[in-house]
């Protein structure tokens, strides 16, 4: 199984969150998700800021990159895949 690597991405610098053996990538990018989600009850001042979470491999190549900014509604894909025209 392969090892990811978690950075906070706070403009050029990179703060390292640990790293953990997963089974994939979705799973990675899953954990992402929730650490971004987490990073932002417990920090709130970096909402609106432009930070990220990012998911390396153990090549030390990004495979995944999360914003820690809400996506507007209005921006996200239905969950049908219904892209909104007839």
């Amino acid at each position: 199984m392969p090892y990811y690597s978690f950075d906070l991405v706070v403009g050029e610098e990179l703060k390292n969150q640990g790293g953990l053996i997963l089974e994939n990538l979705e799973v990675a990018s899953d954990r992402a998700d929730q650490l971004a989600a987490e990073l932002c009850i417990v920090r709130p001042e970096l909402k609106g800021s432009g930070c990220a979470v990012r998911v390396t491999s153990a090549e030390n190549t990004e495979v995944y990159r999360t914003s820690l900014d809400p996506i507007p509604s209005w921006m996200r894909a239905p969950p049908n895949g219904d892209n909104g025209t007839r």
